[in-house]
């Protein structure tokens, strides 16, 4: 078979990838030129870590694509292209499921992808990453040869190896761990999505503070991913190969509270039969974290102050003091600033761990990461329901960016899995998609928790003159406005007592003061 590209569409191919501009434009131009090269109705491309394939970017794919994460042993056709080392025709009749089938942007009731190729990436005999070519016309690619294919591949191939070794590069400047910045990659196990200026400069700071040893403090609403912070900090610390201890100072009764934190020695109080380590020993050259710090009770605060100050602690009932190393990332939803000054919280604590402050954006404030997140969680919800194909309709985008998520990412999780088992319960077919009334963010969810037992106990007529007074705002002035309505209300029926009224709507007091201030109630 004759070439069929040119020598001039090639330069032009070599031109747009060495162009003086940042990594994810050089990848859209990439992708723009491969499709007004090959004609082809989408295309991808992947970077390949931890057994997946992650989209850097996408053309012609539906936007929550990019937010997929694509495990190669639940997708038949990405695995083979990992596997294959050269070039991969799939035939038109490919019994293999296609992982973007329902997913291209302009099919027009088109499901099933007819032409599909696969060009692995490699570098330094290593798999790097992929381009997928992916057309309806199951003879659009017979006229490219292997070698013009090979030719697209290798320009690919070098540009994203180019791009993988900078951020290398800047971060060993920077003195962090180069693997979390890579692009596509988060570091961890547990990935971090996003790609807003909010969540870029959260991953400024998570890499700033992992290169020390001091301690950090995650501040943020309930549900916008702390705890994933406080692992990444680990993670790309020194002490990533020592172990990360979890508390929940928060379910910690104030009986056993001390002995959890320092130990205790046999003989210390009724039922301590042995010896035991608490959490700060078994941090030891680790990192504790301490998730809810705000809840600690004043006297456990004191003695939680002497171990920053000293590094050494006391077990229950043992005079003998212990030396640790343990680095403390301690988190709360709580303002620690109005609780120093309410009595709650000790100052000279308070500085000791707000050494270094991070505050986690509320998915509010991450713009369209709302559509990467959906895409991520509709993947993993695939997984687990056993499904072959989930997509989100497009009439969901503005549904889910429009909603103010008071819950958060928790929130956006929680919804996406009961839309996709709605789904699931609806339609037998293997191409299932997630409608609008799939989702439930027309009712009032505050704080990322189930509706209060106090608005599940108002009567039918009080909750219709809330949803009717918000008729014809917008979907965040409706809820703002039904929010405002039912806080005020549950305000007055506890006699203008903000901690009733929070466990009434079973919120944080804390969110809660957020919350009316947000919404000018006080």
């Amino acid at each position: 078979m004759q070439p069929s590209l040119s020598y001039k569409d090639l330069t032009q191919l070599a031109l747009d990838l060495t162009s003086e501009i940042s990594s994810s434009d050089r990848f859209e131009r990439l992708l723009t030129t491969v499709r007004n090269l090959l004609n082809c109705d989408a295309s991808a491309l992947l970077v390949y870590q931890q057994q997946k394939f992650v989209p850097l970017a996408i053309n012609g794919l539906t936007a929550d694509v990019r937010g997929r994460h694509f495990a190669i042993n639940e997708h038949p056709r990405l695995e083979a292209i990992a596997r294959a080392g050269d070039i991969v025709r799939f035939p038109a009749d490919s019994d293999l499921p296609d992982p973007y089938d329902s997913l291209i942007e302009s099919h027009e009731g088109e499901l099933k992808v007819h032409a599909c190729i696969g060009l692995p990436l490699i570098a330094n005999e290593r798999l790097i990453g992929a381009l997928t070519i992916d057309g309806f016309d199951p003879q659009l690619f017979d006229r490219f040869s292997n070698d013009d294919l090979r030719m697209v591949s290798a320009l690919a191939s070098a540009s994203l190896n180019n791009a993988l070794m900078m951020a290398r590069l800047e971060e060993r400047a920077a003195g962090s761990s180069p693997e979390a910045t890579e692009p596509g990659k988060s570091g961890n196990a547990m990935e971090m999505v996003g790609e807003s200026i909010a969540m870029a400069t959260l991953r400024k700071e998570i890499n700033v503070v992992s290169t020390t040893d001091m301690t950090a403090l995650i501040l943020g609403e309930t549900g916008t991913g702390k705890e994933l912070v406080a692992a990444n900090i680990h993670h790309q610390s020194s002490r990533s190969n020592q172990p990360m201890v979890y508390l929940n100072c928060a379910a910690l009764p104030e009986s056993v509270a001390e002995s959890e934190l320092f130990g205790h020695v046999k003989g210390a109080f009724t039922g301590a039969i042995s010896n035991r380590k608490g959490k700060f020993e078994l941090a030891d050259n680790g990192t504790l974290f301490l998730d809810e710090v705000g809840e600690l009770s004043l006297s456990l605060q004191s003695k939680l102050l002497r171990v920053l100050q000293y590094g050494d602690l006391q077990r229950v009932g043992d005079d003998r003091s212990l030396k640790v190393n343990t680095r403390i990332v301690a988190a709360t939803n709580r303002d620690l600033k109005q609780e120093v000054v309410d009595g709650r919280f000790r100052a000279d604590l308070y500085h000791r761990l707000s050494v270094f402050p991070i505050l986690v954006p509320a998915l509010r404030d991450r713009d369209q990461d709302v559509l990467l997140l959906s895409g991520f969680f509709i993947e993993r919800s695939r997984g687990q329901l056993g499904l072959e194909h989930l997509n989100l309709d497009s009439n969901c985008q503005n549904l889910l960016l429009s909603y103010p998520w008071p819950g958060n990412i928790r929130e956006l999780e929680h919804a996406i899995h009961r839309a996709a088992i709605l789904a699931r319960a609806e339609s037998t077919d293997k191409y299932l998609t997630i409608l609008p009334r799939h989702f439930a963010l027309n009712q009032v969810e505050i704080a990322g928790t189930q509706q209060s037992p106090i608005a599940q106990n108002q009567s039918g007529s009080a909750i219709g003159s809330m949803v009717g007074s918000a008729v014809g705002d917008n979907l965040k002035t409706a809820t703002d406005e039904f929010q405002r309505q039912l806080i005020k209300q549950s305000l007055e029926e506890h006699q203008g007592n903000w901690a009733a009224t929070a466990r009434g709507l079973a919120i944080d007091a804390g969110n809660l003061h957020r919350l009316a201030k947000r919404l000018a109630i006080k």
